[in-house]
């Protein structure tokens, strides 16, 4: 895995044994599977992520208790190659509501081969968030933020792939 910042973006690329279209059904359909379960918004205890495959859709969590956290949006769907999502994350690690003040998530996925697929990443417009968002780059850019989640994608991936493809 590669990871780089620059002024205002996080940028990792990760080369996934899966196929274009597994990689991406498994990012988007199957977020909650790979996602890291103590990285959510919820006052309860996660239950399920939900990406709703169409632009306009939502990306939030459910809690055991019903309660829901809307998190991202769905700003581009291009299936299997990219998507796109808001991040309505503030600083202080709170949801967003002034949609001027979030950032965006793009990922896309290239296929190398008919079972191998780079995954590139890129939190860009930091930003926005603000004053301050120094430290959301730099929270976002380390092994515990990006790094580690997509890290934890591939595992999960290429254990996905090898029963599918």
């Amino acid at each position: 895995m590669t990871s780089r910042t620059t002024e205002a973006s996080v940028t990792l690329t990760v080369t996934v044994e899966a196929s274009q279209a597994t990689a991406f059904r498994t990012f988007t359909e199957d977020m909650g599977s790979w996602w890291p379960k103590e990285h959510h918004l919820l006052e309860g205890t996660l239950d399920k992520m939900v990406f709703e495959p169409v632009v306009g859709g939502d990306v939030y969590d459910l809690a055991t208790d019903g309660s829901r956290c809307r998190w991202a949006r769905v700003l581009a769907y291009d299936p299997p190659e990219r998507v796109v999502i808001s991040w309505d994350i503030s600083l202080a690690w709170q949801l967003e509501t002034d949609l001027d003040r979030t950032s965006e998530v793009e990922v896309r996925f290239v296929k190398l081969g008919p079972s191998t697929t780079t995954v590139e990443l890129e939190h860009r417009h930091l930003d926005r968030h603000g004053e301050g968002w120094e430290p959301m780059r730099e929270a976002l850019g380390s092994p515990s933020g990006w790094g580690g989640t997509m890290r934890q994608f591939a595992e999960h991936v290429a254990s996905v792939a090898s029963a599918q493809d």
